[in-house]
């Protein structure tokens, strides 16, 4: 869902982000305003007073007149985490505010109606990946890295991440989200999950900069400020990234199985001798998450991001409520509770999973007031007003 820590913004010393005790630190600085996850201890995980404090705040500087741009970032050694593992486990279903609130927020930060930038110097993973990736400026750092590995967890690329991963170059999404592999600085900016590269040494000045910004045509003074501090990106020929052209062909194939097949096949050929780890690895992840993963990034190719959220948010609701299977829970169990990291799937084998069972899970709720209320027509983008107080699970348990 080992770096070295970002420095706080200018006007608050890291001890003091420390001992802070607000989930989210919210900071007005001239014309920009500064949004810092602060759970260090819990990789900045989002939880229910996160989702809703960054909601607000959101909506609150989007209305301000004096606010011109938002920087997000994270205390510690992590952007964020994704969403809080054990906090799901132990709600099972009862945590829907806080899935339906961190929807909203995906909603908003793609629709943002000003500049906004993430500054991420560590972990980004899941929820955080789709949190950064939409952000108008996403900045990182050396020291960054992303990874999307909610199949291994019997899980789906949520957050907005089947539209995302599904409009990166080739075939990679299909690849980043059946694998969970791991994109790294630079790579997370030519991949198409950045914007910018930064050197961690000068991160803190970026940041003091943006914050001293004064002038009218402040987002082109974003812009350049930002490209001064940045450099270039080359990608070394040992990257996933140069190996493109095996992935394309690999991951185009029509089925989790042929995908396989074709990249063992591969395997054996020379200079792909980075092919079996990831193989062990896919072939240890639920075969519900990967078929549930690889239809929701292919069904993401066609659909706008509306629909993806839409789609995603159900599949989340049904996998809460294991219609079909409790794989979800069972890899959270492996990774985070028992930490035995040693999931009893179910079912057990890729062949097992039978296409009218996926059906279940994609199928719109029969009532049309427990689906994700944001707009469906892209050119309507406006600052929804559906949020968890005007859905259909608010009203049910009023």
């Amino acid at each position: 869902m080992g770096i070295t820590s970002l420095p706080s913004t200018i006007t608050v010393p890291s001890e003091v982000m420390k001992q802070n005790r607000e989930v989210v630190i919210a900071e007005e600085i001239g014309r920009g305003r500064v949004l810092t996850l602060n759970r260090p201890n819990n990789l900045n995980y989002i939880s229910e007073n996160v989702a809703l404090t960054v909601g607000q705040k959101l909506e609150k500087y989007e209305k301000d007149d004096n606010a011109k741009f938002v920087i997000l970032k994270g205390a510690g050694r992590t952007f964020c985490a994704g969403g809080d593992l054990k906090r799901i486990y132990d709600a099972r279903d009862s945590c829907l505010e806080d899935i339906y609130r961190v929807y909203w927020i995906c909603y908003h930060i793609h629709t943002y109606k000003k500049p906004h930038i993430a500054l991420v110097h560590g972990m980004s993973m899941g929820g955080g990946v789709g949190f950064m990736a939409p952000m108008k400026y996403s900045v990182v750092t050396e020291k960054a890295f992303c990874s999307t590995p909610e199949a291994n967890l019997g899980y789906h690329p949520d957050c907005g991440l089947s539209y995302i991963l599904s409009r990166l170059p080739g075939r990679l999404g299909e690849y980043l989200g059946l694998t969970g592999a791991k994109l790294k600085g630079k790579e997370v900016v030519a991949a198409g999950l950045a914007t910018h590269f930064v050197p961690s040494h000068k991160l803190f000045q970026l940041e003091k900069s943006l914050l001293s910004i004064n002038n009218a045509d402040q987002e082109d003074t974003i812009r350049s400020l930002i490209d001064e501090f940045s450099t270039n990106v080359q990608i070394d020929e040992r990257s996933v990234l140069s190996k493109l052209s095996v992935i394309d062909d690999c991951f185009s194939r029509e089925t989790v199985e042929e995908i396989l097949d074709s990249f063992e096949a591969e395997a054996g050929k020379k200079g792909n001798d980075w092919i079996m780890p990831v193989l062990k690895s896919i072939k240890k992840a639920s075969p519900i998450g990967l078929k549930i993963t690889l239809r929701s990034i292919r069904e993401g190719r066609t659909q706008t991001l509306s629909e993806c959220l839409r789609k995603e948010f159900r599949i989340t609701i049904n996998t809460l409520r294991t219609i079909i299977s409790d794989d979800f829970y069972e890899g959270m169990r492996a990774a985070v509770i028992d930490k035995d990291k040693s999931p009893k799937w179910n079912p057990s084998t890729l062949d097992k999973v039978r296409d009218e069972q996926l059906d279940l899970i994609f199928k719109p709720f029969d009532e049309h007031d427990l689906e994700l209320q944001i707009p469906i027509n892209e050119e309507e983008y406006y600052r929804w007003g559906g949020k968890y107080e005007n859905s259909g699970y608010c009203l049910r348990t009023k």
